[in-house]
């Protein structure tokens, strides 16, 4: 075990941000520093953050994880958490999985909000949230923790920037204006095979509840999501093992569907 006061937010960024270039897991670092709370976790985020745009990357929005009940029972939490989105993360539309570039990448379906105007808690509510919205989108995230075998902490995974991968929206955007999102359906496939379904309640109970969570989230760290951000609100479902060269569809009940080949 490494010497505690060998340990910073900073030096956990940089762990972090190497084992994702170099596309090598480690196991969890709160388990060698147990300081790593989350005060610490999102400084190493917002280090990482930078890191990034020194590199040519640009803020695009943001992402949630643990929004799903089920998921926060499993990881005996009572809270989502909040990460960034960089430009660099979007995935065009028709490109595989670029496994080249992930250890070992798993795909969840997520419903995505736009943001006609910026959106700053504390105190924001999800009606509030809901009306921040410019468009909704269905989305196929592809997470790939820095970690062995995705096991780690909450702190572990909010420092690695909420299992960031890549992550792809579909073709359909609507307004929120005719939309029950707490009943919005999807179905995610492999090869054609139904693994499993959701409904937007499954999101903290609707959606916007993931996006007020955000700005309240990112407000008390001085942060606001920004008009014409997108907010991918977490995963409806379990994410799933992409295998090589398997195809990757969800469908929505409003929001079209989308697929993705697994590279």
């Amino acid at each position: 075990m490494e010497a505690t006061t060998d340990w910073s937010a900073a030096r956990v960024a940089d762990i972090l941000l190497t084992a994702e270039r170099t596309r090598t897991a480690r196991t969890s670092i709160q388990a060698e520093w147990p300081e790593l709370d989350l005060d610490a976790a999102y400084t190493a985020q917002d280090v990482a953050l930078a890191d990034r745009m020194s590199n040519g990357e640009r803020i695009t929005g943001v992402k949630l994880g643990l929004t799903s009940r089920a998921k926060q029972q499993q990881m005996g939490v009572d809270v989502p958490s909040v990460a960034w989105l960089t430009d660099a993360m979007a995935l065009p539309a028709g490109l595989p999985v670029p496994r080249g570039q992930l250890i070992h990448p798993r795909a969840e379906p997520e419903i995505a909000f736009v943001l006609k105007r910026p959106l700053t808690g504390p105190g924001v509510t999800a009606a509030q949230a809901l009306a921040s919205v410019d468009k909704v989108l269905g989305a196929i995230e592809i997470i790939d923790s820095r970690y062995s075998g995705f096991k780690f902490t909450l702190a572990d995974a909010v420092a690695d920037n909420n299992s960031s991968g890549v992550y792809v929206t579909g073709p359909v955007m609507r307004s929120v204006d005719g939309l029950d999102l707490a009943l919005e359906g999807c179905l995610l496939e492999v090869d054609g095979h139904v693994v499993d379904s959701a409904t937007g309640a499954a999101v903290l109970g609707h959606p916007a509840e993931a996006l007020a969570f955000a700005a309240n989230t990112l407000g008390v760290r001085g942060h606001t999501l920004e008009a014409g951000w997108t907010v991918l609100t977490g995963g409806m479902t379990d994410a799933i093992a992409v295998p090589s060269g398997a195809r990757i569809a969800a469908h929505f009940t409003s929001l079209g569907s989308i697929t993705i080949a697994g590279g």
